[in-house]
């Protein structure tokens, strides 16, 4: 789970580009890798990620899975265009596809097309307005042109859609703490507890949907772009029944980029 606060105030126009590999574990033994790449414009944005399982868990079952994002930036805030994904698990595969237009969602679908659950939350129309897809939903925009590592970055909540579920995050100011990785950043991150309310989409008994209602102890730790004011999770940590569960960077190379370098026709 993914999460990202692209709105606010207008702010002055930055680039930067992230390149970052995670490591998943649980209870410390590996399970999976993956890769994000964020590309911030001067008016445009993009950000793509993979990963698969890894470790132990691969041996048991093989799982891969793509996402991306693509939007515009409007007076300094994240405006997603479209957004994709897609998911292996063993012979089964999926596809996710949203196309957003100011926060409103004009079409979506997955493929392909699950059964009908007549205990699923329905989701309606209404659902579908003033929404991130999940990726733009993991970004945080702190606006201004102050201080950018403060506590008041946390106070902030979003209305999440991905494809499936539409469900509302929240986050809570924890501590300041210092990180680093092998390759590339070391420095501050803003550590934010984050809260889970399922809006519809779901299916209300599902063990995972209660456990994640009820969680008071998930956080993030979010660390900057380069040349930017957008903060991006440099490690998530979800305490489970098996054990603690955490996507931790190992890589993490951030660059400013030259004015215009990323813009597009």
């Amino acid at each position: 789970m993914l999460l990202l606060w692209a709105a606010g105030p207008a702010g002055a126009a930055a680039q930067g580009r992230l390149d970052a590999q995670y490591e998943a574990t649980l209870a410390g033994v590996p399970i999976g890798r993956g890769t994000w790449a964020i590309e911030i414009g001067d008016d445009t944005y993009a950000a793509a990620a993979q990963g698969g399982t890894a470790g132990l868990l691969k041996a048991f079952a093989q799982g891969s899975g793509t996402g991306a994002s693509q939007g515009r930036i409007v007076n300094g805030a994240l405006v997603a265009n479209a957004y994709q994904a897609s998911t292996t698990t063993g012979r089964k595969s999926e596809q996710i596809h949203i196309t957003l237009s100011n926060g409103n969602v004009k079409e979506s679908g997955i493929e392909p097309e699950p059964p009908v659950d007549p205990d699923r939350v329905p989701v309606t129309d209404a659902h579908k307005r003033g929404v991130f897809d999940p990726m733009t939903a993991s970004l945080l925009r702190v606006p201004g042109n102050g201080e950018l590592m403060t506590p008041e970055a946390c106070h902030a909540g979003t209305a999440v859609f991905d494809g499936r579920m539409r469900y509302d995050l929240k986050l809570d100011f924890k501590r300041m703490e210092n990180v680093k990785t092998e390759k590339g950043y070391r420095g501050p991150a803003i550590v934010c507890a984050i809260y889970f309310t399922p809006i519809a989409g779901y299916i209300p008994d599902r063990p995972v949907i209660k456990y994640l209602t009820t969680a008071r102890n998930i956080e993030i730790a979010f660390v900057p772009i380069a040349g930017t004011r957008i903060l991006v999770p440099f490690r998530m940590v979800i305490p489970t029944p098996f054990g603690t569960g955490m996507l931790e960077a190992t890589s993490f190379v951030t660059q400013t980029l030259p004015p215009h370098v990323a813009k597009t026709q």
